[in-house]
Formats: C-alpha cells, structure tokens, sequence
C-alpha cells in the first residue's frame, strides 16, 4: 500500500505543478476555437533533434508540415507538445528558437524539456544541490524551485586541488585555501557537460565523502547522497553524417567510474526524460490543457508521438501506451470486482487513474493509447538499419540496446507503430488515420 500512496502522491504533484505552470500562458495561444473535435480528438507530440531540426539547421518538412498545423491567424489546429530529452537551457529560449525555425507561434507553454518534471520534487527544492550540465544551470534550477544551487565551476572553486586533470587548471604556485560550502545534499544532472572529467571528478568527490568534499573518500557510505538525472540519451543527432555522444553516454560513465573506485551500483533517485512514464504522464496533461482552451468538450482520444530514436522516443511512447492500458484495464477489473465506488479510490493509487480533472473541475478521461511514429531524418536510418520483423531479434551482437542500464529492455518497446520519412509524412499520416482534413 505504501508503494501505491506514493504513485498517487507523485500523480498529484505532477497534476498540480502542470495546471500550475500551464495556466496562465496557454490562454491567449490557444484562444481560438474555430476547430471543434468531432467523434475522434488527438493530441501530437513531437520531439526536435533529428525531427524538426538537426543541430541548428530544419529539416526542410518541418517548416512546410507546420504551416498545415496552424490556420491563417497562426492558431493550432490540435494540442501540440514538444517533447524533448535537451535540458541545457531555459523553455522560454527554446521556444523562441523554435517559432524562429518553424515560422510559427510556440509557446513555453508548449515546450517540455528533460528537466520539466523536477518542479514535482518539492522534497528536494531546498536542500543544497550540485548541478552538473552547461548552459544557464543555476538559473534552470531556480526556475524548477531549487533555492540552495551549487555549480561545478563553484565547487572547484571553493575546493581549488580537485580538478587537477588539466594541467593548466592546476594551481602555480601556492595553494589556495578551501572556501567551506555547506554540505551537498543531493546532485542534480541536468545534461551533458563539457569538461567531462571535471564532472565526473567532482560529482565522485561529492558521493564519495557524503556531501562534503573535505572530507575522507569512504565507499563503506553507501548508500549515497540522491542523484537525480535528466536526459538518459545514449546518442543524438546533430549536423554531422553519424549520430553525436548524448547525456547517456556521460552517464553510462558515471556509472561505471563509480562502480569500479566503490564496487558499489551508481543508485538514482530518479530518471527523468523519455522514455520514462512520468515525462509522458506530464506531456499529456499540457495536451489536455491545450484541448480545454481550444474549446473542446470530448476528451483527447489518442496521442502521437514522432520521433526518430527507437530507444527513447519510440520506447517511451509504448512503455506510455502500455501504462494508458494497464490503468483502464486495472481500474476496469477493480470495477467489476468491488464495485465503481470502491474501486476509483485504489485505481487512482495504482497509476493516476484513467481519469483526471478539467479546468472546470468536471472528470475527463484520460487518452486511450499513445501510438509511436519512427521518422528516418534523425538517429534512426532506413539506409543504416532495418527494424526486425521479429522483436526478439532486436538485440544481437549487431544490434546493442541503447536504452539505459536501469531500464529493462522489452524489444517490443522498440517497434514503431508506423515508419514514415519524415515529419511531414508523419502529421499527414495521423490526420489521415484520424479522419481529419489537412489543409
């Protein structure tokens, strides 16, 4: 029962942070209400590196895909979200580079990043957290709620003889005194950092000796202080030919320096940012929300998620659909065995339930299935690789699961509902299954 209070605990924080968060800017988005569901009613969710763009360049469908999303006074025609694992800066910058590159309105309301969730974990907000990435960190942490934020850079800093890898980074002539910090309660991983031996240097500092660089490394401390990690990507796609080292990859590091110097597992407290639950669970609300304010009054049926990385896009979007199911289908059982009223109450523990609440507070279901669409603009190629027909065949010798370490691979996760060239073909192909004119 306690594991069950605590999904339902988690469900609420991340309910009550996204009404919170979405509110107030998504109205005059999405105050037109020209477009009306009918019987079938879908939300769109899209990733960006190797969909809408690769590096700081569009890929050429997006721009004309997009203008068939919006009518002539630039509003949305359907809930858009964009879901992506970047972490390294701030939802109102990357909306802004995104209305630049897809010549269309996008709000931060519309942006969720890797990080987005973390607003839930008010347990953490004022403890003193190392924050490890690049970009604007400190500013990104504050903006979550994490009052207490110490950066790498502050840290070797105050403690100016633990980064001595480079050489020139090493103190000339005398060394300088510590400045003491209060003690670090938890680490924070945002992204992936430049100098990664800084990082990882320092973030085992920090594990090693309990929060406290000037004190003893000691392995029998275990286990360590939380580490909450962003961004599990092992590869992503940028301008050059063959897919870029992501934030996973620094992590699988992490991990494995760890373990060798302790004999101990690197622990997290969280992963956050697809293809975990919680990061589709929160997309979908902002959908919904989307939905109200463009006056629809039956529930968003179905979600599509576009992607191009079968183990975090499309491997989130069916670990998400098989979440949508298992919960109608517990709470449907649950019914029939103790009766409706009894059995809303442990349903809702188990998963959130298959149901939530409007602005207006009227009871809404929520989306039926998430369905996955695998586009060949990104880290995944048709020229490169083909998709096995049988899933258990995923993974051989040649083809190595890229998903994180404390995830369990099911190959069938990895299976796109559909495979289309890009983004464009993508959003035609929903509004055809959807019964939708695109135009």
């Amino acid at each position: 029962m306690q594991r069950l209070r605590r999904w339902k605990t988690g469900w609420q924080l991340v309910k009550s942070s996204c009404e919170a968060a979405a509110k107030p800017l998504i109205a005059p988005l999405w105050s037109s209400r020209n477009y009306s569901p009918g019987p079938n009613s879908f939300g769109l969710l899209f990733d960006i590196d190797g969909v809408l763009v690769r590096g700081r360049t569009p890929i050429p469908a997006a721009k004309q895909c997009f203008r068939n999303l919006v009518d002539r006074n630039g509003k949305y025609k359907v809930p858009v979200v964009f879901v992506t694992n970047a972490g390294n800066c701030m939802r109102q910058a990357k909306a802004e580079h995104l209305s630049h590159l897809l010549d269309v309105e996008v709000s931060p309301d519309q942006v969720m990043l890797s990080h987005s969730p973390l607003r839930m974990f008010t347990q953490f907000h004022k403890m003193c957290v190392l924050v490890s990435g690049q970009g604007p960190v400190e500013e990104v942490a504050h903006n979550l709620g994490f009052q207490d934020v110490v950066t790498i850079d502050m840290l070797r800093e105050a403690y100016p003889v633990l980064d001595v890898v480079d050489h020139n980074r090493r103190p000339k002539d005398s060394i300088p005194p510590t400045k003491g910090l209060r003690p670090i309660e938890a680490v924070i991983l945002f992204g992936e950092p430049i100098r990664w031996e800084t990082n990882l240097q320092l973030i085992t500092d920090v594990l090693m000796t309990n929060g406290n660089p000037d004190n003893i490394w000691n392995a029998a401390r275990y286990p360590h202080i939380p580490v909450l990690a962003c961004n599990m990507d092992l590869l992503w796609m940028a301008e050059a030919r063959n897919p870029r080292f992501g934030h996973g990859m620094f992590l699988v590091c992490l991990e494995n320096l760890y373990k060798k110097v302790t004999g101990h597992e690197l622990r997290y407290e969280a992963l956050i940012g697809k293809p975990s639950v919680v990061t589709y669970n929160y997309a979908e609300l902002l959908v919904r929300q989307q939905a109200e304010s463009l006056g629809w009054t039956t529930p968003v049926k179905r979600l599509y998620a576009i992607g191009d990385n079968p183990m975090a896009d499309i491997y989130g979007a069916n670990l998400y659909n098989r979440y949508l199911h298992t919960s109608h289908s517990t709470k449907a059982q649950m019914q029939a065995k103790s009766g409706e009223r009894g059995a809303d109450s442990e349903a809702d523990a188990v998963d959130g339930g298959p149901s939530a609440t409007s602005a207006d507070g009227a009871e809404v279901a929520r989306p039926e299935s998430c369905r996955s669409i695998l586009v060949c603009t990104g880290v995944y190629s048709r020229d490169q690789e083909e998709l096995p027909s049988d899933p258990s065949q995923t993974v051989t010798e040649q083809r190595i699961f890229h998903g994180h370490r404390d995830f369990s691979f099911d190959p069938s996760l990895t299976q796109p509902s559909f495979v289309v060239q890009d983004v464009k073909e993508a959003v035609e192909l929903v509004f055809q299954e959807e019964g939708w004119p695109l135009d």
